[in-house]
C-alpha cells in the first residue's frame, strides 16, 4: 500500500492522492467530504430524534424503538467522525495514534453494524406483525424488545472486540490515520468471519422477510379486491385501504433498507477483495468506506420524502420552533380556537402527542 499513496509528504498524508501545494498543511479534498458528512449525518439524525420525541411517530408499532436506536448509532457516527476531522486538521497530535486508531475504527464499525441489526429487527418486526396478527402482542412484549436492543448493541460489539487482539482490521474507517492505513493490515479469516456472523445473517433476514410481506399483502389485496366486487362490503370488514397500509409502511422501511445495502455493497465488496489480496487501493478504501458511513444521512432523507405522518410531524415542530419568529398580532391571528399549532402545543405539554 505504500507505493499507492502518491503525492504526499511526511507532514500530509492523503488517501486520495492528489497533489496540494506546499503552504497547505492538509488533505483539503478528504478533509471537506469528512466534514460535509459529518454536518449531514448530525443535523439530520437530531431532526428525526426530536422527531420522534416532541410528535411521536407510529407508536402503535414497536418498529418506531428500533427506528431510534437506529437514529441514535446513527448519531454517534457522525458525532465519532469529528475525530479524523481533527487529525486532518493536526489537533490530534499529542495522542497515541495507534490506540486512536483502533478506538475510533471499532466504535464506527460497531455503529454502523448497529443500524444494520435494527433494519434486520424492524424486517423480523413487520414479518411477525403481518403474518401472525392475533399472537402479535403477545410474542412482541416490550420485556423482549427492550432485551433485542440491548442485544442489537452488544452483539457486534463482541463481533468487533477481536480486532484490538491482533485478529485483524475490522474496516478502512480510520485510514485517515497513517499507522491505520499502512500498519494495521486486514486478516481474509477475520473479515469473513464478520461476513458470516453479522453482514450475511441481517442480508438474508431482510430478503427473506420482506419478500413474503410484499407476497401476503400482495394476496390480502387481491382477495379484498375479488370479495368486494361479488359483495357489497359489510361494516366493520377490512377495505382496500386497510389491507394496504401494511404495505405502504413496510415499502417505507424496503427503502430504508434497500438504501443501506446499496451504500454498504461496494465497501462490503472492497472488504472481502482486500483482504484476501486480490484489489488494494487507498482511494478505493476510502471512496467505498465514506460512501457507507453516508448511509447514516440518508435515512432521515427517505423518511422525509416517503412517509407522511414523519412531515407531518416535521412541519409542526418546525412550527413549534420558528413560532417565537412570528410576530404577536398574526400569531393571534393564527392561534384561534381550531389552531393546529396551539393544539400541538398543548398535546407537547401534556406528553399525549401521537400523530397518525
Amino acid at each position: 500500500m505504500n507505493s499507492s499513496v502518491a503525492n504526499h509528504s511526511d507532514s500530509c498524508f492523503c488517501l486520495l492522492g492528489v497533489w496540494y501545494p506546499q503552504s497547505l498543511s492538509t488533505c483539503v479534498l478528504e478533509l471537506a467530504v469528512i466534514l460535509f458528512l459529518t454536518i449531514l449525518i448530525i443535523a439530520g439524525n437530531m431532526v428525526v430524534i426530536f422527531v420522534f420525541h416532541c410528535a411521536p411517530l407510529l407508536d402503535h408499532h414497536s418498529t418506531s424503538c428500533f427506528i431510534q436506536t437506529m437514529a441514535y448509532a446513527d448519531l454517534l457516527v457522525g458525532v465519532s467522525c469529528i475525530v479524523p476531522s481533527l487529525s486532518l486538521l493536526r489537533y490530534l497530535g499529542s495522542l497515541d495514534e495507534e490506540l486512536t486508531c483502533k478506538i475510533f475504527g471499532y466504535l464506527v464499525s460497531v455503529l454502523k453494524s448497529v443500524s444494520m441489526a435494527s433494519l434486520a429487527c424492524i424486517s423480523v418486526d413487520r414479518y411477525m406483525a403481518i403474518t401472525r396478527p392475533l399472537s402479535y402482542a403477545t410474542l412482541v412484549t416490550p420485556c423482549r424488545l427492550r432485551g433485542c436492543v440491548v442485544l442489537v448493541w452488544l452483539y457486534p460489539g463482541l463481533v468487533f472486540l477481536p480486532s484490538f487482539f491482533g485478529w485483524g482490521k475490522p474496516g478502512y474507517h480510520g485510514d485517515v490515520f497513517r499507522w491505520c492505513a499502512l500498519s494495521w493490515q486486514t486478516n481474509a479469516h477475520y473479515t469473513s468471519s464478520i461476513v458470516i456472523l453479522l453482514y450475511a445473517p441481517a442480508a438474508v433476514t431482510v430478503c427473506f422477510t420482506y419478500g413474503n410481506i410484499f407476497r401476503i399483502c400482495q394476496q390480502h389485496t387481491r382477495d379484498i379486491a375479488r370479495r368486494q366486487l361479488r359483495f357489497r362490503p359489510r361494516a366493520g370488514e377490512p377495505s382496500l385501504g386497510q389491507a394496504c397500509q401494511d404495505k405502504r409502511y413496510a415499502m417505507v422501511l424496503f427503502r430504508i433498507t434497500s438504501v443501506f445495502y446499496i451504500l454498504w455493497l461496494p465497501y462490503i465488496v472492497y472488504f472481502l477483495l482486500e483482504s484476501a489480496g486480490i484489489y488494494r487501493h487507498p482511494a478505493a478504501s476510502f471512496l467505498t468506506t465514506w460512501l457507507a458511513i453516508s448511509n447514516s444521512f440518508c435515512n432521515c432523507l427517505i423518511y422525509s420524502l416517503s412517509n407522511s405522518a414523519f412531515r407531518r410531524g416535521l412541519r409542526r415542530l418546525f412550527g413549534v420552533l420558528c413560532s417565537p419568529c412570528v410576530p404577536p398580532g398574526k400569531a393571534k391571528k393564527a392561534s384561534g380556537p381550531g389552531s393546529t399549532r396551539s393544539a400541538f402545543r398543548a398535546c407537547v405539554a401534556s406528553g399525549d402527542l401521537t400523530v397518525a
